[in-house]
Protein backbone atom coordinates (compact mmCIF):
# COMPACT_ATOMS: atom_id res chain seq x y z
CA UNK A 1 0.00 0.00 0.00
CA UNK A 2 1.29 3.50 -0.66
CA UNK A 3 1.34 6.13 1.68
CA UNK A 4 0.04 9.81 1.09
CA UNK A 5 -0.49 13.27 2.84
CA UNK A 6 -2.58 15.90 2.30
CA UNK A 7 -1.29 19.49 2.93
CA UNK A 8 -3.92 22.51 3.66
CA UNK A 9 -3.04 24.92 1.64
CA UNK A 10 -4.00 27.74 4.50
CA UNK A 11 0.29 28.24 5.73
CA UNK A 12 2.29 30.88 3.75
CA UNK A 13 4.70 29.70 1.64
CA UNK A 14 7.59 29.57 3.62
CA UNK A 15 5.91 27.45 6.20
CA UNK A 16 4.03 25.48 3.37
CA UNK A 17 7.41 24.86 1.57
CA UNK A 18 8.97 23.16 4.30
CA UNK A 19 5.99 20.78 4.65
CA UNK A 20 6.15 19.84 0.77
CA UNK A 21 9.96 19.11 1.11
CA UNK A 22 9.45 17.13 4.56
CA UNK A 23 6.82 14.84 2.96
CA UNK A 24 9.28 13.87 0.24
CA UNK A 25 11.76 13.81 2.58
CA UNK A 26 9.98 11.32 5.03
CA UNK A 27 9.23 9.23 2.17
CA UNK A 28 5.44 9.55 1.32
CA UNK A 29 4.05 8.31 -2.03
CA UNK A 30 2.37 11.83 -2.78
CA UNK A 31 1.07 14.94 -1.50
CA UNK A 32 -2.05 16.80 -2.08
CA UNK A 33 -4.06 19.59 -1.43
CA UNK A 34 -7.54 20.33 -1.34
CA UNK A 35 -9.12 22.67 -4.49
CA UNK A 36 -11.36 24.90 -3.25
CA UNK A 37 -12.24 28.42 -3.03
CA UNK A 38 -11.93 28.48 1.19
CA UNK A 39 -13.06 26.13 2.99
CA UNK A 40 -15.53 24.26 5.99
CA UNK A 41 -14.30 26.21 9.11
CA UNK A 42 -11.24 27.96 7.48
CA UNK A 43 -13.49 30.13 5.38
CA UNK A 44 -12.33 33.43 6.69
CA UNK A 45 -8.86 31.85 7.52
CA UNK A 46 -5.81 32.52 5.05
CA UNK A 47 -6.20 29.64 1.98
CA UNK A 48 -4.37 29.64 -1.13
CA UNK A 49 -5.11 28.30 -4.31
CA UNK A 50 -4.40 24.88 -5.39
CA UNK A 51 -3.12 25.28 -8.72
CA UNK A 52 0.18 27.84 -8.20
CA UNK A 53 0.35 25.68 -4.53
CA UNK A 54 1.23 22.73 -6.26
CA UNK A 55 3.29 24.34 -8.78
CA UNK A 56 5.18 26.04 -6.42
CA UNK A 57 5.64 22.34 -4.23
CA UNK A 58 6.45 20.88 -7.58
CA UNK A 59 9.59 23.23 -7.79
CA UNK A 60 10.79 22.31 -4.52
CA UNK A 61 10.21 18.92 -4.70
CA UNK A 62 11.66 16.29 -7.12
CA UNK A 63 10.65 12.68 -6.57
CA UNK A 64 7.11 12.97 -4.50
CA UNK A 65 3.77 12.51 -6.32
CA UNK A 66 1.25 15.47 -6.34
CA UNK A 67 -2.39 16.30 -6.95
CA UNK A 68 -5.57 17.64 -5.89
CA UNK A 69 -8.35 16.18 -3.89
CA UNK A 70 -10.38 17.39 -5.62
CA UNK A 71 -11.01 19.24 -8.50
CA UNK A 72 -14.34 20.18 -9.27
CA UNK A 73 -17.01 21.72 -11.90
CA UNK A 74 -18.05 24.43 -9.26
CA UNK A 75 -15.82 26.38 -9.65
CA UNK A 76 -13.91 25.48 -13.15
CA UNK A 77 -14.21 25.45 -16.61
CA UNK A 78 -12.29 22.93 -18.47
CA UNK A 79 -10.64 24.86 -21.01
CA UNK A 80 -8.70 27.11 -19.19
CA UNK A 81 -8.11 24.55 -16.33
CA UNK A 82 -6.87 22.13 -18.53
CA UNK A 83 -4.23 24.85 -19.61
CA UNK A 84 -3.16 25.16 -16.21
CA UNK A 85 -3.14 21.32 -15.78
CA UNK A 86 -0.89 20.89 -18.43
CA UNK A 87 1.78 23.59 -17.37
CA UNK A 88 1.14 21.72 -13.78
CA UNK A 89 2.73 18.82 -15.15
CA UNK A 90 5.32 20.27 -17.16
CA UNK A 91 6.34 22.07 -13.80
CA UNK A 92 6.16 18.40 -12.09
CA UNK A 93 8.19 16.51 -15.02
CA UNK A 94 5.54 13.97 -15.10
CA UNK A 95 4.73 14.17 -11.35
CA UNK A 96 1.08 15.06 -11.52
CA UNK A 97 -2.19 13.34 -10.67
CA UNK A 98 -5.32 14.73 -11.30
CA UNK A 99 -7.87 14.09 -8.47
CA UNK A 100 -11.69 15.04 -9.85
CA UNK A 101 -15.24 15.21 -7.44
CA UNK A 102 -18.40 16.06 -8.35
CA UNK A 103 -18.81 18.92 -5.88
CA UNK A 104 -20.57 18.98 -2.34
CA UNK A 105 -23.34 21.69 -2.95
CA UNK A 106 -21.27 23.65 -0.63
CA UNK A 107 -19.79 27.34 -0.54
CA UNK A 108 -17.95 26.75 -3.70
CA UNK A 109 -20.98 25.87 -5.51
CA UNK A 110 -23.22 29.00 -4.21
CA UNK A 111 -20.19 31.47 -4.21
CA UNK A 112 -20.53 32.12 -8.09
CA UNK A 113 -24.08 32.68 -7.79
CA UNK A 114 -25.21 30.18 -9.97
CA UNK A 115 -28.29 28.22 -9.18
CA UNK A 116 -28.35 25.29 -7.03
CA UNK A 117 -27.81 22.05 -8.79
CA UNK A 118 -29.79 18.76 -8.60
CA UNK A 119 -28.07 15.88 -7.91
CA UNK A 120 -28.94 14.52 -11.39
CA UNK A 121 -27.44 18.48 -12.75
CA UNK A 122 -24.48 17.73 -10.72
CA UNK A 123 -23.36 14.30 -11.88
CA UNK A 124 -24.51 15.06 -15.09
CA UNK A 125 -21.88 18.00 -15.03
CA UNK A 126 -19.26 16.02 -13.32
CA UNK A 127 -19.50 13.28 -16.10
CA UNK A 128 -19.39 15.63 -19.44
CA UNK A 129 -16.74 17.96 -17.43
CA UNK A 130 -14.51 14.82 -17.39
CA UNK A 131 -14.64 13.49 -20.53
CA UNK A 132 -14.24 17.10 -21.80
CA UNK A 133 -10.89 17.63 -20.23
CA UNK A 134 -10.03 13.65 -21.19
CA UNK A 135 -10.61 15.31 -24.83
CA UNK A 136 -8.29 18.42 -23.96
CA UNK A 137 -5.40 16.49 -22.18
CA UNK A 138 -5.34 13.89 -25.00
CA UNK A 139 -5.74 15.96 -28.36
CA UNK A 140 -3.67 19.22 -29.11
CA UNK A 141 -6.85 20.68 -30.42
CA UNK A 142 -10.36 19.92 -29.55
CA UNK A 143 -13.80 21.31 -30.54
CA UNK A 144 -16.61 20.06 -27.98
CA UNK A 145 -20.64 20.97 -27.74
CA UNK A 146 -21.93 19.26 -24.16
CA UNK A 147 -24.97 20.05 -22.60
CA UNK A 148 -23.47 22.12 -19.89
CA UNK A 149 -19.92 22.79 -21.73
CA UNK A 150 -18.41 24.46 -24.94
CA UNK A 151 -15.25 24.29 -26.47
CA UNK A 152 -13.91 26.09 -30.15
CA UNK A 153 -11.14 25.07 -31.31
CA UNK A 154 -9.17 24.63 -27.95
CA UNK A 155 -5.51 24.12 -27.98
CA UNK A 156 -3.30 22.04 -25.39
CA UNK A 157 -0.15 22.32 -26.66
CA UNK A 158 2.63 21.56 -25.98
CA UNK A 159 0.55 18.63 -24.32
CA UNK A 160 0.78 16.50 -20.76
CA UNK A 161 4.32 15.18 -20.23
CA UNK A 162 2.37 12.10 -19.38
CA UNK A 163 1.14 10.17 -22.32
CA UNK A 164 -1.71 9.92 -23.45
CA UNK A 165 -2.61 12.45 -20.62
CA UNK A 166 -2.26 12.96 -16.65
CA UNK A 167 -3.76 10.20 -14.74
CA UNK A 168 -7.00 10.93 -13.15
CA UNK A 169 -8.35 9.56 -9.90
CA UNK A 170 -12.09 10.48 -9.80
CA UNK A 171 -14.18 10.57 -6.51
CA UNK A 172 -17.05 8.68 -6.64
CA UNK A 173 -19.51 7.06 -4.45
CA UNK A 174 -22.66 7.06 -6.46
CA UNK A 175 -23.52 4.44 -9.10
CA UNK A 176 -23.31 7.44 -11.82
CA UNK A 177 -19.73 8.72 -10.90
CA UNK A 178 -18.99 5.24 -10.44
CA UNK A 179 -19.27 4.78 -14.33
CA UNK A 180 -17.30 7.84 -14.84
CA UNK A 181 -14.12 6.30 -12.61
CA UNK A 182 -14.58 3.12 -14.24
CA UNK A 183 -14.47 4.84 -17.99
CA UNK A 184 -11.58 7.32 -17.36
CA UNK A 185 -9.94 7.11 -14.00
CA UNK A 186 -6.39 5.44 -13.00
CA UNK A 187 -7.27 5.83 -9.63
CA UNK A 188 -11.05 5.62 -7.33
CA UNK A 189 -11.02 7.90 -4.80
CA UNK A 190 -13.24 7.81 -1.96
CA UNK A 191 -13.71 9.71 1.76
CA UNK A 192 -16.03 7.15 3.06
CA UNK A 193 -20.20 7.86 3.23
CA UNK A 194 -21.49 10.81 1.96
CA UNK A 195 -24.20 11.29 4.24
CA UNK A 196 -22.03 10.51 7.52
CA UNK A 197 -22.60 12.66 10.66
CA UNK A 198 -21.00 12.29 14.49
CA UNK A 199 -17.26 11.10 15.16
CA UNK A 200 -15.03 9.62 12.60
CA UNK A 201 -15.98 5.65 11.67
CA UNK A 202 -13.41 3.40 13.32
CA UNK A 203 -10.99 1.38 10.90
CA UNK A 204 -13.52 -1.28 11.07
CA UNK A 205 -16.52 0.87 10.36
CA UNK A 206 -14.22 2.28 7.57
CA UNK A 207 -13.55 -0.53 6.00
CA UNK A 208 -16.75 -2.22 6.53
CA UNK A 209 -18.28 0.90 4.05
CA UNK A 210 -15.41 1.43 1.43
CA UNK A 211 -15.99 -2.48 1.01
CA UNK A 212 -20.06 -1.93 0.35
CA UNK A 213 -18.09 1.33 -2.39
CA UNK A 214 -15.53 -1.08 -4.03
CA UNK A 215 -18.36 -3.70 -4.59
CA UNK A 216 -20.26 -1.18 -6.62
CA UNK A 217 -17.39 0.00 -8.14
CA UNK A 218 -16.18 -3.35 -9.28
CA UNK A 219 -19.84 -3.45 -11.23
CA UNK A 220 -19.60 -0.27 -12.64
CA UNK A 221 -16.35 -1.66 -13.87
CA UNK A 222 -18.13 -4.79 -15.29
CA UNK A 223 -20.61 -2.46 -16.74
CA UNK A 224 -17.53 -0.41 -18.68
CA UNK A 225 -15.73 -3.43 -19.79
CA UNK A 226 -12.97 -2.72 -17.54
CA UNK A 227 -10.70 -4.90 -15.67
CA UNK A 228 -11.44 -4.14 -12.06
CA UNK A 229 -7.51 -4.94 -11.36
CA UNK A 230 -6.50 -2.02 -13.26
CA UNK A 231 -8.50 0.67 -11.53
CA UNK A 232 -6.24 1.72 -8.02
CA UNK A 233 -8.10 2.13 -5.10
CA UNK A 234 -6.89 5.52 -2.66
CA UNK A 235 -8.73 6.13 0.63
CA UNK A 236 -8.40 10.03 2.16
CA UNK A 237 -9.18 9.37 5.77
CA UNK A 238 -10.36 12.56 7.48
CA UNK A 239 -13.42 13.82 8.68
CA UNK A 240 -15.52 10.61 8.18
CA UNK A 241 -12.79 8.21 8.63
CA UNK A 242 -10.27 8.04 11.12
CA UNK A 243 -6.78 8.32 10.05
CA UNK A 244 -5.26 6.80 12.96
CA UNK A 245 -3.09 9.56 14.00
CA UNK A 246 -2.91 8.91 17.78
CA UNK A 247 -0.25 6.59 18.01
CA UNK A 248 1.30 3.68 15.44
CA UNK A 249 -0.84 1.14 17.07
CA UNK A 250 -3.65 2.98 15.72
CA UNK A 251 -2.56 3.57 12.71
CA UNK A 252 -1.54 0.27 11.69
CA UNK A 253 -4.87 -0.80 12.51
CA UNK A 254 -6.51 1.29 10.09
CA UNK A 255 -3.60 0.65 7.39
CA UNK A 256 -4.07 -2.77 7.39
CA UNK A 257 -8.05 -2.90 7.40
CA UNK A 258 -7.83 -1.12 4.20
CA UNK A 259 -5.25 -3.14 2.89
CA UNK A 260 -6.92 -6.00 3.43
CA UNK A 261 -9.77 -4.54 1.09
CA UNK A 262 -7.31 -4.25 -1.93
CA UNK A 263 -6.61 -0.57 -1.25
CA UNK A 264 -3.78 0.40 -3.43
CA UNK A 265 -3.22 3.99 -1.35
CA UNK A 266 -4.08 5.90 1.87
CA UNK A 267 -4.09 8.98 2.74
CA UNK A 268 -4.22 10.95 6.15
CA UNK A 269 -4.18 14.80 6.77
CA UNK A 270 -1.01 16.67 7.87
CA UNK A 271 -1.74 17.25 11.83
CA UNK A 272 -2.30 20.74 12.37
CA UNK A 273 -2.05 22.37 15.75
CA UNK A 274 -5.98 23.23 16.11
CA UNK A 275 -9.13 21.61 14.59
CA UNK A 276 -9.31 20.46 11.74
CA UNK A 277 -6.58 17.71 11.97
CA UNK A 278 -5.61 18.80 15.34
CA UNK A 279 -2.80 16.70 16.51
CA UNK A 280 1.47 16.22 16.47
CA UNK A 281 3.40 16.59 13.57
CA UNK A 282 6.05 14.02 15.08
CA UNK A 283 3.18 10.96 13.80
CA UNK A 284 4.03 11.72 10.41
CA UNK A 285 7.51 10.58 10.68
CA UNK A 286 6.33 7.63 12.80
CA UNK A 287 4.08 6.09 10.01
CA UNK A 288 6.00 7.18 7.31
CA UNK A 289 9.15 5.04 8.64
CA UNK A 290 7.08 2.24 9.37
CA UNK A 291 6.01 1.54 5.50
CA UNK A 292 9.66 1.74 4.50
CA UNK A 293 12.10 -1.40 4.46
CA UNK A 294 12.95 -2.62 7.97
CA UNK A 295 10.24 -0.39 9.51
CA UNK A 296 9.89 2.28 11.85
CA UNK A 297 12.93 1.30 13.86
CA UNK A 298 15.41 3.16 10.85
CA UNK A 299 14.30 6.50 11.29
CA UNK A 300 14.07 8.77 14.84
CA UNK A 301 10.84 11.03 15.63
CA UNK A 302 11.71 13.79 12.77
CA UNK A 303 12.18 11.70 9.92
CA UNK A 304 16.26 11.57 10.37
CA UNK A 305 18.27 8.66 9.83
Amino acid sequence: MRLGVLILPDDPWPVAASKWQRAERLGFDHAWTYDHLAWRSLRDSPWYGAVPTLAAAAAVTSTIRLGTLVASPEVRHPVPFARELVTLDEIAGGRFTLGLGAGSGGWDATVLRQPPWTPDERADRFAEFVELLDRLLCHPETSFHGRYWEAHEARTAPGCVQQPRIPFGIAATRPRSMRVAARHGSLWVSSGPRTHDGPPLTAAEGAAAIARQLARLDAACEAEGRDPATLDRLVLTGPVLDGGLRSLEAFREVRDAYAALGVTDLVVHWPRPSPPYEGDEAILAVIAADQAPGGASNRSIDGSQ
